[in-house]
This record gives C-alpha cells, sequence and structure tokens, in this order.
C-alpha cells in the first residue's frame, strides 16, 4: 500500500458487506474518492450465505459472495477504491484522523464511516461450522423459507431466539428449541408468544452436540446437561443458532458511545456519533433489523451525512480563511 501512505482522503469507509459498499458507491457517486478497507471478512456475514432471496433487484435469489461482488464493482465503478486491509488504530484527537492499517501503512481521513458489522456469536462445535450455509444459519429471516414443511431446531433462550423461533412457524412444519436452562431469559410477553404456538415445542436443560449430516443437515444430537443422556433427532433439515450477536466494534470503544452490547449509537436520526467527522452503519450500529437491505440503507445515509458534514467544513474553513484576510 506504497502508493497510499501519508495521504489524506475526504471519506475512508471501514469495512465492507452491504453498508460498505453502498456508502462507497454514494460517496464515490459525489466525488468524494472514498478508500474501503475491507477488514478481515470482505464482504462481511453474507459471504457464508449461499442463497439470498430477499435483497431487492434479484428476482431469482442471488449468492451471497456473488451479491458482494457485484456491489463491490459497482462501488469501484464510480471510482470507489475498494482494498484488503485491516484498520488497526485510529488516533481521534484530532482532524484529519490518522489510521494505520495492517500495522504499517499511515492514512489521513477526513471523515470515517464505519461499515465493519457484526459476528454471530456461534456454539463453537465442529459440525456447526462444517455445515454452516448448508442448513446451518444463524438469520431465521434470511433463510427461514427455505425450510417450508421441515422440521428445524433453533438453540437459545433470549428474546432473539423467540423472535426467530415465531417467525420460523410461518414456514416449518415443527421448530424445536434448544435451551441449556429449565426457563427462557426472553421477555414475558415473547414467551406467551411462544407458549402458545402449537408448532413451537421447548427442550429443556439441554445443549446441541452434534448436528449431522455430509453435505447438508440432516439430524441433531442432543446432551441432557444433568445426566449426559444423548437423544438424536433424525428428522431435523435446519439448524439455527440464536445466541446472540457481536457487533466489531472493539476499535472505538472507550471513544464513541456503545449500548451494553457493542452497538454504536447515533445521534437521533442521523449516523453521526460523538466525534466529527465518524458516522456508523450496518450491523455494527442496528442491534435490531440485522438485514442486507436495512445495512445498505444505513451506508446510503452514513455517505450521504458525510457528504453534507463535508460540505460545511469546507465551507466555514473558507470563511475563516477569507475573515483572516
Amino acid at each position: 500500500m506504497k502508493d497510499i501512505e501519508g495521504k489524506t482522503f475526504d471519506v475512508i469507509i471501514i469495512g465492507s458487506g452491504p453498508a460498505g459498499f453502498t456508502a462507497a458507491l454514494y460517496a464515490a457517486r459525489a466525488d468524494l474518492n472514498p478508500l474501503v478497507f475491507e477488514g478481515p471478512e470482505p464482504g462481511g456475514q453474507l459471504m457464508q450465505t449461499t442463497d439470498v432471496d430477499n435483497f431487492p433487484g434479484y428476482p431469482e435469489g442471488v449468492m451471497g459472495p456473488k451479491m458482494m461482488d457485484d456491489l463491490r464493482k459497482q462501488a469501484e465503478r464510480f471510482g470507489a477504491d475498494c482494498r484488503y486491509g485491516y484498520v488497526d488504530n485510529i488516533e481521534f484527537d484530532e482532524r484529519p484522523y490518522k489510521l494505520t492499517v495492517d500495522e504499517e501503512t499511515t492514512v489521513y481521513a477526513k471523515s470515517i464511516i464505519i461499515a465493519t458489522g457484526a459476528s454471530a456469536k456461534w456454539l463453537g462445535i465442529e459440525s456447526e461450522q462444517k455445515l454452516r450455509g448448508k442448513g446451518v444459519s444463524a438469520c431465521a429471516t434470511c433463510d427461514g423459507a427455505f425450510f417450508r414443511d421441515e422440521h428445524v431446531v433453533i438453540v437459545g433462550g433470549g428474546d432473539t431466539a423467540m423472535e426467530e423461533a415465531l417467525f420460523l412457524t410461518k414456514f416449518a412444519s415443527k421448530v424445536s428449541v434448544i435451551h441449556r436452562r429449565d426457563e427462557l431469559r426472553a421477555s414475558k410477553a415473547m414467551q406467551k408468544r411462544a407458549f402458545d404456538n402449537d408448532k413451537i415445542e421447548f427442550i429443556w436443560n439441554s445443549e446441541l452436540e452434534e448436528v449431522l449430516g455430509d453435505k447438508v443437515v440432516d439430524g441433531v444430537k442432543i446432551k441432557k446437561r444433568k445426566t449426559g443422556e444423548i437423544s438424536t433427532l433424525d428428522d431435523v433439515t435446519g439448524v439455527f443458532i440464536a445466541i446472540g450477536h457481536k457487533p466489531n466494534t472493539d476499535l472505538f470503544k472507550g471513544v464513541l458511545t456503545m449500548d451494553d452490547v457493542g452497538y454504536i449509537q447515533t445521534k437521533g436520526q442521523s449516523t453521526e456519533t460523538d466525534l466529527p467527522g465518524i458516522f456508523a452503519s450496518g450491523d455494527a450500529m442496528d442491534p435490531i433489523y440485522r438485514q442486507a437491505v436495512t445495512a445498505a440503507g444505513t451506508g446510503c445515509r452514513a455517505a450521504l451525512d458525510a457528504e453534507r458534514f463535508l460540505g460545511e467544513v469546507e465551507s466555514e474553513e473558507v470563511i475563516a480563511e477569507s475573515h483572516w484576510k
């Protein structure tokens, strides 16, 4: 990256995925010549998704990696500079902000758009990782429709798990909730909705021991926590992990206001953060929707906010300069 060493950019976008690439597209069309560092997982979570059926513009559906490649190419068409690179450090004391990339390259940014996303929490068992995108998912609203009239399981006991279990009942013939305790952590209202749904059954005091299948999911093994007894559900075709997400925002801890999980909090309806010229988008700031299309929308908003900010700063600098003359 010697060609960019020491240079200053109007907009630097940290992260990729729908939010980052959409921000890059809008910033590039505004002649801001954005520089995008795609991060450790270029393309974000959708790189692990085989089929995307709910993003506008793809009537026949699209593979997650193909969609990310399309978004990247569209941003590059208008002049976005998209690079593999991981931002290790940012000096927040003054603008332009100083960024260190891959521990060796220094660049400066008049504005920054955060699009670092969030990562689903996984159980950490080998079979779960082996079958990710092949029947194992962390997003019911993304993948639930693929399991119409089938038996699926969901792991978790909080509000998110119950929301996803209820959503899955629209498609699946049966939803088995595996929970490691004997009661749910979800709100009472959410619990009642789940308990009242005839399609949902609960497997208490249990853990998912193994996801069965070679190329696709064809069953699960479940272990009772107290006795260690193993049982098998051999008609399961889908496994949904709903034990939470972790926003990839460690770089901004102690600097930007976040909720107790780590999602960056923005001002009002804008994407502005606590610091001038720093904007947040996508799953790094959205604990509710976590969809590709909503992430893209916030990427658009962040680019428009950055463009407006840069225009206002430039006007102020011109006025200040003319005053001193």
